[in-house]
């Protein structure tokens, strides 16, 4: 682990550790000025020592004190809060132990003490995670990456680490299997694979990311072989194949082994639960909205002559078509000459609905769809029908992404792969997602959907 890593590292414990101490402390301010006879604080100095400790340890053990690379701040705080109320529950268990007949620990101090730990170490963590990526925008402690391909999921790669520095990720250079560019989106090709001691020697690489989703076995255990004399951290881009495989279970036919991939998630009472979540989120959703909704309307007519509306066949569950509504940001006539994908700066839209496409305003008249059951909140982007006929075509189980209900939103769509962008890719992250859907998955998608509007450059 890089030096300004460990110093973040050891920044951020003994700011958690001051973080709760202080919140066990405004507790008990707080439980004083409701009741004076809680006495002085010397009493509860132990169970302050025994909260603060067993709230580090717990977060310890749940992997919160570790190098924090390309990991969504979401996630974090999801590890946080829980980390805390465990460590907070046995807090109490210890307390109670020790402590029962000799000093009232007083339960409601302790609920506040959870309650300021969950504020105030959440706080902090997002103010050491504002300054670790502040610090890698400018280099400082960021990992040096070869990227092993340069074709179009080595690009797809590269343009990630490009366009977020802040995540620590510094391309020092691609390795090409073969005879090619130079020079990938200014980043220099140094070599081929056999270079590969010798480029992560000269160039102190960190990781090696092998972007090569359609080599053989026989080529990925050769190129880990070259990066093995070094050390160096390996990571490969998965095909199809293993992604579908990432949850596997070995069963057997009259003996003869076999592998169960994981089957659609979403059957049974995960279906209804799923579907009760569309029914209320959509409907809450269509009343807090409505004015906005509304004044959208408007605004859209009193821009530009046609309909509010703009309704498009696209292909959902089963592959069967439904009417998808949007609020209408183009003209008219904007595919008098044939469907098109829409791209950065397009002619076709009105001036007010480049910004209601900017921030994603045109797609709420689907929380109609998701209500009457046409689409869900979360899942597969639909596409039109022809697209669909040319893609089934080319991209390898692109009809699986049919065994769900299409989504508003989607796992590819927050990952960065909304527009016109690869279809293959997008297919990888829908497959995954059919593949490891839960609720918190979808709780997940819908929050980071929330935050992307406000930061995201792709949308047009």
């Amino acid at each position: 682990m890089k030096r300004s890593h460990v110093l973040l590292v050891i920044l951020q414990f003994i700011t958690d550790a001051v973080m709760a101490g202080v919140a066990f402390l405004l507790a008990y301010w707080v439980n004083l000025r409701i009741d004076p006879s809680v006495g002085s604080f010397r009493p509860y100095l132990p169970m302050a020592v025994i909260f603060v400790a067993t709230l580090l340890i717990v977060l310890f053990f749940n992997q919160l004190y570790r190098r924090r690379r390309g990991q969504p701040t979401y996630d974090e705080f999801v590890k946080v809060m829980g980390g805390v109320t465990v460590g907070t529950l046995i807090a109490v268990a210890v307390i109670s132990f020790l402590f029962k007949n000799v000093q009232d620990y007083r339960r409601p101090m302790v609920v506040l003490a959870w309650l300021f730990a969950l504020a105030l170490l959440l706080l902090s963590r997002a103010v050491n995670i504002q300054l670790q990526r502040s610090l890698m925008r400018r280099g400082i402690g960021a990992y040096n990456i070869v990227i092993v391909g340069t074709e179009e999921v080595a690009r797809l790669v590269l343009q990630k680490m490009l366009h977020a520095p802040q995540l620590g990720y510094k391309p020092v250079g691609l390795v090409d299997v073969k005879d090619g560019p130079s020079t990938v989106l200014g980043v220099p090709v140094l070599g081929q694979p056999p270079d590969l001691p010798r480029i992560i020697e000269e160039h102190d690489v960190d990781e090696v990311i092998i972007c090569l989703p359609e080599a053989s076995d026989a080529e990925l255990i050769r190129i880990v072989s070259w990066c093995e004399r070094e050390r160096v951290s390996i990571r490969v881009y998965p095909d199809v194949f293993q992604i579908m495989a990432s949850q596997v279970s070995i069963s057997d036919l009259a003996g003869l082994p076999l592998l169960t991939m994981r089957d659609v998630a979403l059957r049974g009472w995960h279906l209804a639960l799923k579907r009760l979540m569309d029914v209320v989120f959509s409907a809450v959703g269509l009343v807090l909205l409505s004015p906005l909704m509304m004044l959208t309307a408007l605004l859209i007519k009193l821009e530009s002559p046609g309909p509010v509306f703009y309704i498009q066949e696209r292909m959902g569950l089963d592959a069967k078509p439904f009417p998808m509504i949007k609020f209408r940001s183009m003209r008219v006539d904007a595919e008098q000459n044939g469907p098109g994908w829409t791209t950065p700066g397009d002619p076709r839209r009105t001036r007010f609905g480049a910004i209601i496409r900017r921030f994603s305003l045109d797609e709420l008249p689907q929380l109609i769809n998701v209500l009457v059951g046409d689409m869900s909140l979360v899942g597969p982007r639909p596409e039109r029908p022809v697209y669909v006929e040319q893609f089934r075509q080319s991209i390898p189980r692109y009809m699986d992404r049919h065994r769900e209900k299409a989504g508003i939103t989607g796992w590819a769509q927050v990952n960065g792969l909304r527009g016109d962008t690869s279809i293959a890719e997008r297919t990888k992250y829908d497959l995954w997602y059919i593949e490891n859907w839960s609720l918190g998955l979808d709780l997940r998608i819908l929050l980071r959907t929330v935050l992307r509007i406000f930061t995201d450059r792709q949308a047009y």
